[in-house]
C-alpha cells in the first residue's frame, strides 16, 4: 500500500523546511529508515529518513522548495501500484502545489534597483558545497556562487566567503542588503534565521520550562591520568577527550536517575529507554545539539569515535533525523573556551541538560587538612521542576562524581 512521505518535524519549533536534494529518484528502491532526502532546517541541512519500505513512485516537492511540517513531499509503494488517486489527493490537499503542472510554485523576490550590478545566476554546479547560512546569504543578494572560493572543509563555501565577496561587490559602490549603512552610530544586522531559531528555543524554554539548578565541583585528576593512559593505549585512535570521559559517566548515571532522562507531556513523563546524549556544537552558523545515540550500551572508546564523527559531520551538514532530533539529555562543554563555569538552558522536550567548564589546577583542602593541587572541574546541573526536584538532581551530580573522581568503571 502506498505511503506518504512528509515534511518531518527535525526540532521542538520547526514549522517548516526545504527539500535541499533528493538522494534517490524517482524509481528507486527505497529501506526504511534510509535516507532519502537532505532537509534544510532553521539550524541544519539533516538527512531525512524513510518511514517506509518500497519504490520512490512520486516526488511531489522539487529540490529548494519551502514546505510546511507535515505536507506531503513524496510517495512510495509498489512498482505496479496505481497511485493516481493518491497523486489526486495530494495535490487538490497541498495549497502550495499548482493543479496544472502539479509542481510546488516558487516565488521570486522582485529585484531591487541597488541590486542591478549584482550577478544573479543559479549555482548549477553540482560539486558545490555551501553552508546553509552561505547559501541563504548569497541567495538574498543574487551572489553567484560559481565564482566564490570555498574555505572550508572540502572546500565548502562558508559564510565568511560570502561576506567577502559582498565586500568585493561593495568595492564597487553596490550596497549589501544584509547589512544596513550606518544611520547615525546604529550599524542594523540582519538576524540569521538560525540566530531566530535559537531566540525561539531559548526564549520558549525559559518561559515554560521552571529551571532549577545545582552545581557541584568534581576532582578530575585520577579521571585525566586514566585518560592519558587510556590515549597511550589506543594510539590515539580514537583519542578520548575530558568530554568524552563526562558522556560515558553521565550515561552511567542516568540509569540510576530515568527522570533526568525523560520528557513532561502535561499529565504524564515520557521515561525514554535510550540514552542519547546531545553534545552543544558551535558552529560559523551558531549552536546546534546532535546526539550520540544509544549511549548507555557504548564503550569509552565507541562514544569517543562517535563523538568525533558526529562534530565532523556536523561541520559538513551531514546529520541524519535521529542524530539532530532524538537527543534525550545534553551536555554543553565551554571549557576549551577557558570558561570557569556557567549555566545552560534546557533544550525541549528535553528535562536536563549539564553544563561544564575547563579543567584547571586548583589548590584543595585535602581529608588531611594539606592544601594540595588538584585537577577541578565545574559542574552544573539544569532540570525540570515539574520532572523532577533539586535534591534528585543533586544526588545525580554526586553519583556523576564518584564516577569521575574512581574512573575505573568508565572503562571496565
Amino acid at each position: 500500500m502506498a505511503k506518504e512521505l512528509v515534511m518531518p518535524q527535525m526540532g521542538y519549533d520547526m514549522q517548516q523546511g526545504t527539500v535541499v536534494r533528493w538522494i534517490k529518484k524517482e524509481g528507486d528502491s527505497v529501506s526504511r529508515g534510509e535516507p532519502v532526502a537532505e532537509i534544510e532546517t532553521d539550524k541544519a541541512v539533516v538527512e531525512m529518513e524513510s518511514v517506509a519500505k518500497g519504490i520512490l513512485r512520486k516526488i511531489v516537492v522539487p529540490e529548494g522548495v519551502v514546505t510546511k511540517v507535515g505536507e506531503v513531499i513524496a510517495i512510495i509503494g509498489d512498482a505496479d501500484e496505481d497511485i493516481t488517486n493518491l497523486e489526486a489527493k495530494v495535490s487538490k490537499s497541498n495549497p502550495t502545489l499548482s493543479p496544472v503542472t502539479n509542481e510546488k510554485v516558487v516565488l521570486q523576490k522582485p529585484s531591487s534597483s541597488n541590486k542591478s550590478d549584482i550577478p544573479n545566476k543559479k549555482n548549477e554546479r553540482s560539486d558545490v558545497k555551501i553552508s546553509p547560512v552561505a547559501k541563504r546569504l548569497a541567495e538574498e543578494i543574487g551572489l553567484d556562487l560559481t565564482k566564490v572560493t570555498g574555505s572550508g572543509p572540502s572546500g565548502r563555501i562558508v559564510r565568511q566567503d560570502v561576506e567577502d565577496a559582498i565586500k568585493t561587490v561593495n568595492s564597487l559602490s553596490v550596497e549589501t542588503p544584509s547589512i544596513k549603512a550606518p544611520q547615525s552610530e546604529i550599524v542594523q544586522v540582519e538576524v540569521t534565521r538560525m540566530r531566530q531559531a535559537i531566540a525561539r528555543i531559548t526564549t520558549s524554554s525559559k518561559q515554560q520550562i521552571p529551571h532549577y539548578y545545582v552545581g557541584n565541583e568534581i576532582d578530575m585528576t585520577a579521571a585525566m591520568e586514566m585518560r592519558r593512559q587510556v590515549n597511550e593505549k589506543l594510539g590515539g585512535t580514537p583519542r578520548v577527550t575530558v568530554n568524552d570521559l563526562i558522556i560515558k559517566a553521565v550515561a552511567i548515571a542516568l540509569k540510576d536517575f530515568p527522570s533526568l532522562n525523560a520528557s513532561f507531556a502535561g499529565d504524564h513523563l515520557e521515561i525514554h529507554s535510550h540514552i542519547n546524549i546531545g553534545i552543544a556544537i558551535d558552529l560559523e552558523e551558531g549552536l546546534i545539539v546532535p546526539s550520540i545515540l544509544n549511549c548507555e550500551s557504548k564503550s569509552l572508546a565507541d562514544i569517543a569515535r562517535a563523538s568525533t564523527d558526529l562534530s565532523k559531520r556536523a561541520s559538513e551538514g551531514r546529520l541524519n533525523e535521529t542524530e539532530y532530533t532524538g537527543g534525550t539529555f545534553s551536555i554543553s562543554n565551554l571549557g576549551m573556551l577557558d570558561a570557569d563555569s556557567f549555566l545552560a538552558i534546557i533544550l525541549p522536550p528535553q528535562s536536563a541538560v549539564l553544563a561544564v567548564g575547563s579543567v584547571k589546577k586548583r589548590p584543595i583542602v585535602d581529608d588531611s587538612e594539606q592544601i594540595v593541587v588538584r585537577q577541578m572541574l565545574s559542574a552544573n546541573l539544569s532540570a525540570d521542576h515539574r520532572v523532577s526536584d533539586g535534591a534528585e538532581g543533586a544526588r545525580f551530580l554526586q553519583a556523576l562524581k564518584a564516577l569521575l573522581e574512581n574512573p575505573v568503571s568508565l572503562v571496565m
